[in-house]
């Protein structure tokens, strides 16, 4: 085990570094002290060595010191060795190591702004790590969320007829705040969503996906140092885009509430819940933005109109200027509605609540969706901003230098969908409702197999869900099943850099077992993810086709450790005969 290690001048010490990282930097005026380690240890991984190094060594570790996870006093005796062996004496005034070939002098020089904002790391992230690891292993995917099945046929359809219509020609640039056809038909659907006449031209903006609406809506209201409020657990995306836009990301935790928490030996699903006082306690006049998604990934959850009002309240407290970013790409997969909305509350998303329709949340919210999650096209990346014209106007401003415009022959096609979903659809009333129905029978046959592998599964007859993601609690007999050596392995995808019980079984399923799932940990903030609060659960996608979800059920059955299937297990399997 081989450690590495770079002098960086000068650096402003990130949070993440360790205290005794921190109590050592006394030594040295000038200079601060940094582990990169080839074996993932997490000590000191805010700081990146720069391309061009001021100077390096190596160090063999300690027999003594050659384990996986090093104490306090392990890493006292490793930072004592290291210092008085290599550290340059900072009493001299002369210290000036030699670069090789013109090194900078300070990280801020290497990258830009965007880079310093989000953080010089090199360690990889959860959808990198996971992606290698369903590329090196023969895994059945239910991590990320994109539906694997072609899309609606009046879909492709559109888009065949797009490409070949020499007469719009959509294969040159189209307006830069968004084809005409299709924000035309945006408003139309809008007003009804809404309530309100909005105007295609002055009140909605087009993007490449719904990820670019909301940078944009970001760029355009945060200021360096104002807060942004995310509701916690969040997709990760969220924290990362406020960064960019030199916000500060501070969180709000959703309280999960077990179903019935009497007997220490069951373990089982419950509901996640905003609380008024939560949101009040953290709003502050720094606060410029609330990004609300509803339905809600990871957890499934849908926010009821009592959690909205709270949210609503809150903006009382906020900055004058506070906007909501209501990210809704969600709305038509609502398939356990509450059963006090009505029907048509919104049309065609049956259980939904569009925030911008609270009374006064017109002028204070833009809400976010795209094409991709509603018609199983996540590749077709076109994605919107609906709000009042102060502030989508502000992004129009912007759109011209990202991009020129989105994809023409996309939004065409697009534009041409959007009446045909309205339409009967393989005997459901319109494409929206075969939608529902597919994803609630999809959502059973998984839930049914994380059940009988021993995960505590959220009871959709009672609580209200939609999206196509389940936050699967882990059964005791699941944990009992992770071999001991994963637990708090060392991992630099993970948060904190330690394998926590929700990451080393998903990694164990993974690479043991055949199932790739998404540890829980990476969508809650690092420090409620090192304290606990994400141990307990896993993210399961079910957009995906029935002999994938039947085939993970097998696999699952494995993770629960039964050698031979059994007949509780047959509508899991697509060849029966193999029960025996």
């Amino acid at each position: 085990m081989a450690l590495s290690f770079d002098w960086i001048l000068p650096f402003t010490k990130p949070a993440a570094v360790t205290t005794m990282t921190a109590a050592r930097c006394h030594k040295s005026s000038t200079l601060l002290f940094a582990l990169y380690l080839t074996t993932s240890l997490s000590y000191g991984r805010a700081f990146l060595p720069l391309p061009q190094l001021h100077y390096s060594a190596s160090l063999r570790l300690p027999k003594n010191l050659q384990r996986r996870t090093l104490d306090s006093s392990s890493v006292t005796q490793l930072y004592e060795r290291v210092w008085d062996t290599h550290v340059p004496d900072p009493g001299k005034d002369s210290i000036n190591i030699p670069p090789a070939g013109g090194a900078l002098s300070s990280p801020e020089e290497a990258v830009g702004q965007a880079i310093l904002r989000l953080g010089i790391t090199t360690a990889p992230t959860v959808w990198t790590e996971f992606s290698r690891i369903g590329q090196e292993n023969d895994v059945v995917n239910l991590g990320q969320g994109f539906p694997d099945w072609l899309p609606p046929k009046f879909a492709v359809d559109s888009l065949v007829e797009a490409v070949q219509d020499s007469a719009k020609s959509p294969h040159q640039y189209t307006r830069t705040a968004g084809h005409p056809a299709l924000v035309q038909q945006l408003a139309v659907r809008y007003s009804k969503h809404l309530r309100r006449e909005i105007d295609p031209f002055a009140e909605i903006a087009v993007t490449v996906g719904a990820s670019q609406a909301l940078y944009l809506s970001l760029q355009t209201i945060v200021q360096p140092g104002d807060e942004v409020i995310l509701f916690e657990p969040f997709f990760d995306l969220y924290k990362s885009q406020v960064l960019l836009a030199g916000g500060t990301p501070v969180f709000v935790p959703l309280t999960f509430v077990p179903y019935d928490d009497s007997d220490d030996d069951v373990v089982t699903a419950g509901e996640w819940i905003l609380e008024a006082d939560s949101i009040k306690k953290t709003v502050t006049t720094k606060t410029k933005a609330i990004i609300l998604n509803s339905p809600h990934n990871p957890t499934g959850k849908l926010f009821t109109r009592g959690e909205m009002e709270h949210v609503a309240a809150a903006l009382e407290l906020a900055h004058p200027a506070c906007v909501v970013l209501s990210d809704e790409v969600y709305k038509y997969i609502v398939h356990s509605p509450p059963e006090e909305r009505d029907a048509e509350e919104s049309i065609f998303c049956r259980g939904h609540v569009h925030f911008a329709s609270l009374p006064g949340m017109w002028d204070r919210t833009i809400t976010i969706s795209s094409a991709g999650k509603t018609f199983s096209a996540t590749g077709w990346q076109v994605g919107w901003c609906v709000g009042p014209t102060k502030l989508i106007s502000r992004i129009h401003q912007m759109l011209p230098y990202v991009q020129f415009c989105a994809s023409t022959v996309i939004q065409e096609a697009l534009a041409r969908s959007l009446p045909r979903a309205d339409e009967e659809y393989q005997g459901h009333a319109s494409y929206y409702d075969f939608l529902r129905v597919t994803y609630t029978q999809k959502r059973d046959l998984l839930a049914g197999a994380l059940t009988n592998a021993g995960f505590a599964v959220q009871d959709y007859n009672r609580t209200p869900g939609g999206g196509f993601f389940i936050f699967a609690r882990i059964g005791k007999e699941i944990r009992q099943k992770i071999p001991p050596e994963r637990l708090d392995a060392l991992n630099s995808a993970a948060p904190g850099g330690v394998a926590r019980q929700d990451w080393a079984l998903c990694q164990w399923m993974a690479e043991e077992k055949g199932v790739l799932c998404i540890p829980a940990s990476p969508f809650f903030s690092e420090g409620r993810a090192e304290a606990g609060a994400s141990d307990d659960f896993v993210r399961v996608a079910f957009c995906k086709t029935d002999e994938t979800i039947e085939a993970a059920a097998v696999a699952l059955q494995a993770v629960r450790g039964d050698s031979i299937l059994t007949e509780e297990m047959a509508p899991f399997v697509p060849n029966k005969s193999r029960i025996d």
